[in-house]
């Protein structure tokens, strides 16, 4: 059994501490009826999350992944879906089972935490602060901090070079193959869960260095 030895753990919000989906769905469908359109449902919407708003948006009118929206109809719909989310960032989503097991064991054993999320900050600091997971970490990098997001490495670079610690002690906890991407640029150890958001693929697909079902296993790989 491989065993990791990291100074500094890295955590991915969406599809790994949190189940988003059931908010950002409600607000999915309720920006479809105000344009006049057909609900798409929470299953449709667990495929295209992962990527931030902007592109959720997209994907919410197009109806497919890599669709490219109509200018005027995304320009309408996307204040539309800033303000149901504003009031909608945590009223149905909930920590999954074995986060709260698991961040516990991370900060028993010392570990440096930082979290790096997609998401934009104005919705990142609600959620972790309303499911109590805010003061967890050390550093919070949302999809609007820094100049790039994942899959570029730059948010790990910068988590590393913030703590002093170096990248090859480094190593990112998420859920998608953009975390992976992200974190083989950056040189960080890569764990993924099982159950996160991967537009419906097999994140064993993406060869992280580990899949785990729950974090609470996180104790017999570190």
């Amino acid at each position: 059994m491989k065993k990791f030895n990291p100074k500094l753990i890295m955590i991915d919000v969406d599809g790994t501490l949190v189940d988003s989906v059931p908010d950002l769905a409600y607000c999915v469908d309720e920006l479809m009826v105000t344009m006049g359109r057909e609900k798409w449902g929470e299953a449709k919407v667990r495929h295209w999350v992962g990527n931030g708003v902007p592109k959720l948006v997209e994907r919410t009118l197009t109806g497919e992944l890599e669709g490219t929206a109509n200018q005027a109809e995304y320009d309408k719909a996307y204040p539309i879906f800033l303000d149901l989310y504003a009031n909608n960032t945590s009223a149905r989503s909930s920590l999954y089972d074995g986060v709260r097991e698991g961040l516990d064991y991370l900060q028993a054993q010392g570990y440096i935490l930082g979290c790096v999320t997609n998401k934009a900050e104005q919705f990142t600091l609600p959620i972790l602060k309303d499911l109590g997971i805010f003061d967890e970490f050390g550093l919070v990098i949302s999809g609007d901090t820094l100049a790039k997001k994942k899959p570029d490495p730059l948010p790990l670079f910068h988590a590393a070079k913030f703590f002093g610690i170096d990248p090859k002690d480094s190593m990112m906890l998420g859920d998608s193959i953009s975390d992976v991407k992200a974190s083989r640029a950056a040189g960080f150890d890569i764990i993924c869960v099982s159950y996160g958001y991967n537009h419906g693929n097999d994140i064993r697909d993406a060869k992280p260095d580990l899949v785990i079902d729950s974090m609470a296993d996180l104790k017999q790989y570190l």
